[in-house]
């Protein structure tokens, strides 16, 4: 479904405005980046940059959205005008969907003429912060279940259909395994998967018969539900009665646990299905879980083999949002590139200026060790080099321990339209779950992660504290 670019703040439309009316409307770049981890953590997930070049292809104002934009009163004729033609004509660099990111490296490039790359502002960061907040949500339970198998089903309390369509995929690319949204599964090719609820078990005369009722209709996938009445009293017997007439057909179960002590139910379900020789059944928990839980349960032992996570995966709780920002670092005059910077009172919120790439440093096994900005007339990194702090000028390092560094700013757009055919998911997938094997662990603690050094160049470094002494001085 095409987005209409009234999908923005009006003050985008107004600076437009403002812009074509004055001619003045050079080529700039921007750059999407953030400032702070979500959660706490050590690591962010790079999500939705792949909807997003399909929805700016397709950005149009219909005849519709112009009378609209005319009955407000703020815009002139000229302008709606320019905004029946409007077309993204711009290009695109952007890390690799999937890939772990870090606060203050620009995650996407936009070079466009400045009109254009105003109106596109609100939707792009919309698209990339919401999905980027969940991707990394499910790969922080991902990474404290210990890479086990993740199931979300949030969709019921997620902001909303789109919300949750986008909550799905960007669960799916954070390492979740598949989902309960059966939209979601034939829109994005995700793996989908659902048992029963307790309304199943509650419409039949007993327990038992609505667990055979359920495995005689897939006997593939039957996984009951044992905590509606009593888990240990007659959930499990009754489940163990069906895991047996199972097991003669060549077929396992699985039972889940929806409620109570998840610790001890589950090692007591485990304890009882191996007895009655059912060990390849499987055991799966759900119930407001988090990635505190995961990893406490596993702390504790207990035997779990598959995670169904909602509420708090598909809302990205207790996080509101990823904190990115869209700022101007450049502008073309007379053929020439003029950095531009904010400046700000506080050092974390002054932007780094120009047109700039960002390398990644590997060792020889592909464990990334840092990132480095630099602006993108500087060569490749090769050998030993001097490298600064992105707020504290006077903190610098010599840095040479390294294997490899590759450039992660990539084209994915040019004159508004997409470079390549979307990747299938499963790709995106994969990479997440590389790299954070790659990762050394320090950086995936949930308490207290070591902090990925992110550094500038020296000639980065020099602009952006030569441009600030400028500004200062008035």
């Amino acid at each position: 479904m095409s987005i209409s670019p009234l999908f923005t703040d009006l003050y985008e439309l107004t600076m437009a405005q403002g812009y074509l009316l004055n001619r003045h409307n050079p080529r700039v770049v921007f750059d999407m980046f953030f400032r702070r981890q979500p959660y706490g953590g050590g690591f962010a997930v790079f999500a939705g940059i792949d909807p997003l070049l399909d929805d700016l292809e397709d950005l149009r104002f219909s005849s519709e959205d112009i009378s609209y934009l005319r009955s407000l009163g703020y815009f002139g004729e000229e302008f709606l005008e320019y905004l029946s033609e409007f077309r993204f004509s711009g290009s695109v660099l952007s890390f690799r969907e999937g890939s772990l990111v870090f606060p203050e490296e620009p995650l996407i490039r936009v070079e466009a003429p400045l009109i254009e790359a105003q109106i596109i502002e609100s939707l792009l960061l919309n698209v990339v912060n919401f999905q980027t907040l969940i991707a990394t949500k499910a790969a922080r339970v991902l990474v404290a279940s210990e890479f086990g198998s993740i199931l979300e089903f949030g969709m019921r309390r997620a902001h909303g259909y789109n919300g949750a369509l986008l909550a799905s995929r960007a669960a799916y690319i954070g390492g979740a395994s598949g989902t309960s949204n059966t939209l979601a599964g034939r829109l994005y090719g995700i793996p989908v998967s659902g048992t029963m609820a307790h309304s199943w078990v509650m419409a039949f005369d007993s327990e038992l018969e609505s667990f055979e009722r359920y495995s005689e209709l897939y006997p593939d996938s039957s996984i009951l539900l044992i905590d509606t009445f009593d888990t240990l009293k007659q959930g499990i017997e009754n489940a163990v009665i069906i895991g047996k007439r199972l097991k003669k057909q060549g077929k396992r179960i699985g039972v889940r646990l929806d409620s109570g002590d998840l610790s001890y139910l589950s090692k007591q379900v485990r304890s009882r299905l191996d007895e009655a020789g059912l060990e390849d059944a499987f055991i799966a928990v759900s119930g407001d879980l988090n990635e505190q839980i995961a990893a406490q349960l596993l702390t504790e032992k207990a035997p779990v083999d598959v995670w169904g996570v909602g509420t708090q995966l598909a809302t990205g709780h207790p996080d509101a949002s990823v904190s990115g920002v869209y700022k101007l670092s450049a502008r073309v005059q007379n053929g020439r590139i003029i950095p531009t910077m904010k400046v700000s009172n506080n050092p974390a919120k002054m932007t780094n200026p120009g047109i700039k790439q960002v390398y990644r440093f590997y060792d020889g096994e592909r464990t990334p060790l840092r990132d480095v900005i630099q602006l993108i007339d500087e060569a490749k990194p090769q050998g030993p080099i001097e490298l600064f702090h992105p707020t504290l000028h006077y903190k610098h390092t010599l840095f040479s321990s390294y294997h490899s560094a590759e450039a992660q700013l990539l084209p994915v757009m040019e004159g508004g339209k997409r470079l390549n055919l979307p990747e299938d998911l499963t790709e995106v997938r994969e990479r997440v779950l590389t790299q954070l094997r790659r990762m050394d662990e320090t950086f995936l603690r949930q308490i207290n992660p070591h902090e990925y050094k992110i550094s500038l160049s020296r000639p980065l470094r020099d602009l952006k504290f030569r441009m600030i002494d400028e500004y200062q001085r008035g």
